[in-house]
């Protein structure tokens, strides 16, 4: 598709001869002979680079700097808008009012065709770059919304607000999947450092024999192949929010120099002896129980307190039913692609997303929308469909007949506390996806979305009996 360039001058012949010069290079060309009409056609054609001319007829007639009132007027209601300035009396002090109001260059007349058209050039790969940064900046944005339909996330989104302003160091708690990164990345975003680094760490993901080297970095020398210094994490950190995710699979020796970091806020890199002195907010995630690690042995209660000032827990999304059609619908809005609308399912489709247990909480949800998009041609995406793509997904949800059924037998229980509804209710659910399983414990456990372990304690907790065939 050819480029667009408007040109916005009261000068017939230039108009003309610029028109004529660009068209033979392949440009589509546009043209205006006063501000309000260059204006409407940049509202209505939105070119790619507009040409205007400083000096042209005002009101009276008489030549004015009416083109740099134009500039101001397109920068303010557009900002995105790549404007080159022409002047046939062109100054420093012109030019530096052009480029102070949001000009991306100057050129003086007569124009030179060969001058004008590596400027134009220079003009298509910055706004091409604009708009790749803009789109980067939305997807961004985009991956960052913290969906908060349920009351429990509007709690957690509450107390993050809350917190981000002080320095206090925050331990985030959760499943995998839930987006213990996103609360970090909030936390971060609304805090005092916003404008400074976010630095993530995964601890699970380094080796054991580097951790201290990307936490802390080296000098040169200091073991084979640290052939140049680096700084480590915390350093790169300095004055901004160093997230330290899955923390619980650091080791105790590392743990140990973490604390004394925290305590003292400075360090050596690794073979190094010179005292670094850092200001770090640290943001530390994991899924694992770190009191029962700190029964075990693995993890460092001393450490434990120092970074557990703020708690955060993550609920999975089993826990957040009300979220997951606002959740669905960001993501196939994320996923959508510039030339298709926006996906989305029917409503016979988003019972079986809202009845699904989601073992992989978030993360399992975005991969799913993803597959949806990427294996579907309709608009509107039917039940029938993700039976055939997610036969997992579509045979897991619960029948609505029989979830009612066990809420009739549960209300008929007159006189019954709320307590004591809500513990029948649970106690039947449970005899139900045992009866459809065949009494298989790992299957429903698995459909019911909790550990097999987790279901043992329940079925026995409700006076269940696990093998009713034998008797």
């Amino acid at each position: 598709m050819a480029r667009t360039v408007l040109v916005i001058d009261d000068e017939e012949s230039v108009r003309s001869s610029i028109a004529g010069a660009l068209a033979d290079e392949g440009f589509r060309v546009l043209t205006a002979e006063d501000g309000q009409k260059g204006f409407d056609l940049l509202v209505r054609e939105q070119p790619d680079v507009i040409l205007l001319d400083v000096w042209m007829a005002g009101p009276s007639g008489e030549k004015q700097q009416e083109g740099l009132e134009v500039l101001a007027r397109i920068k303010a209601q557009h900002p995105g808008a790549v404007v080159l300035i022409m002047s046939g009396h062109g100054n420093i002090e012109t030019a530096v009012r052009a480029t102070k109001l949001g000009a991306y260059d100057f050129l003086e007349k007569p124009l030179s065709l060969e001058k004008l058209l590596v400027m134009l050039q220079n003009a298509f790969q910055f706004r091409d770059l604009s708009r790749e940064n803009q789109n980067l900046r939305s997807r961004v944005e985009k991956s960052r919304v913290m969906i908060a339909e349920s009351a429990v996330m509007k709690a957690l989104k509450q107390a993050i607000r809350r917190v981000a302003p002080a320095n206090a160091s925050v331990l985030v708690t959760g499943e995998n999947g839930t987006g213990k990164e996103l609360v970090a990345k909030s936390i971060h975003a609304l805090s005092n450092r916003y404008d400074k680094p976010f630095v993530e760490v995964n601890c699970a993901a380094i080796p054991e024999e580097l951790i201290e080297s990307e936490l802390f970095g080296h000098e040169k020398g200091s073991f084979t192949g640290a052939t140049q210094m680096k700084r480590g994490k915390f350093d790169l950190a300095h004055e901004g929010t160093l997230f330290l995710d899955e923390i619980g699979d650091m080791s105790l020796k590392t743990q140990a120099k973490i604390l004394r970091i925290l305590q003292e806020q400075r360090f050596e890199r690794v073979g190094g002896s010179q005292t670094i002195e850092v200001d770090v907010r640290v943001i530390a995630a994991t899924n694992k129980d770190l009191p029962e690690e700190i029964r075990k042995g693995l993890f460092r209660e001393d450490l434990y307190y120092r970074l557990n000032v703020v708690p955060f827990r993550v609920p999975p999304l089993r826990e957040r039913g009300e979220d997951i059609r606002a959740i669905t619908e960001h993501f196939f809005s994320e996923f959508a692609s510039p030339e298709q609308k926006t996906k989305r399912l029917s409503e016979d489709a988003m019972p079986l997303f809202e009845g699904y247990s989601w073992p992989g909480n978030v993360r399992e949800l975005k991969n799913t929308v993803e597959r949806l998009v990427i294996f579907t041609d309709s608009e509107v995406i039917s039940a029938e469909e993700i039976a055939v793509l997610l036969p997992g997904l579509a045979s897991s949800a619960p029948p609505a007949a029989s979830e009612a059924a066990i809420a009739q037998s549960v209300i008929a229980s007159a006189g019954a506390s709320l307590r004591d509804a809500k513990t029948e209710f649970e106690k039947e659910f449970i005899l139900n996806k045992l009866r459809e399983n065949d009494w298989n414990i790992s299957k429903t456990a698995q459909i019911l979305g909790i550990e097999r372990s987790h279901l043992h304690r329940k079925i026995k907790s409700f006076g269940i009996d696990e093998h009713p065939q034998e008797n």
